[in-house]
């Protein structure tokens, strides 16, 4: 058992579901990207799991990029005040962006980031969300690749984390309200 398993509550999206899910998004986004340059730009770094696991599935030449955003520090609401901590370093004209995202919530970040590279005309703007909390939502953003639906709750692992713990669980879990609060 993981040390930090102790402080999941449950867990909602195991290992096999999520590697099944990325595989399938991996598929869809290699027929609809077949003819096209594309440039995934993982948001560090929540997204690195799901953006190695995504590029490994793909069938189709990608290039690849990171970009670093802040808007929750070290807590567990987005503080809706969004910092470009590390750009892109590449021009994006000539290519079709998507997005590679851990979670889309409150959608702040995510509208931010496409205001700030919209700016530099890439061909095309998509976004590939792992996880998507619909509910939470206060921005007018959608993901164009889901992997998951989720109800509101703390959700760590793969990738997402508390205060920069969790990230290294194989799966999705839940983590204990008593953590955070």
């Amino acid at each position: 058992m993981h040390e930090l398993e102790r402080n999941i509550d449950h867990v909602l999206l195991s290992e096999e579901q999520i590697q099944k899910r990325v595989r399938e998004l991996a598929e869809q986004i290699s027929k609809d990207y077949a003819d096209k340059q594309l440039l995934l730009v993982g948001i560090l770094k929540g997204s690195m799991p799901f953006m190695a696991d995504l590029m490994r599935y793909l069938t189709i030449n990608a290039k690849i990029d990171f970009m670093s955003v802040s808007s929750y520090g070290n807590g567990t609401v987005s503080s809706g005040q969004v910092r470009i901590i590390l750009d892109l370093n590449k021009p994006i004209e000539n290519y079709d962006l998507l997005i590679v995202e851990d979670i889309l919530d409150s959608g702040a970040t995510l509208a931010y980031i496409r205001e700030w590279l919209s700016i530099r005309k890439p061909r095309s703007f998509k976004i590939a969300t792992l996880l998507d909390k619909p509910e939470r939502r206060k921005a007018d953003i959608a993901a164009d690749y889901s992997g998951f639906e989720i109800p509101d709750g703390f959700v760590v692992g793969y990738g997402l984390d508390y205060a920069e713990d969790y990230r290294n669980l194989p799966y999705i879990g839940i983590l204990k309200r008593e953590v955070y609060e």
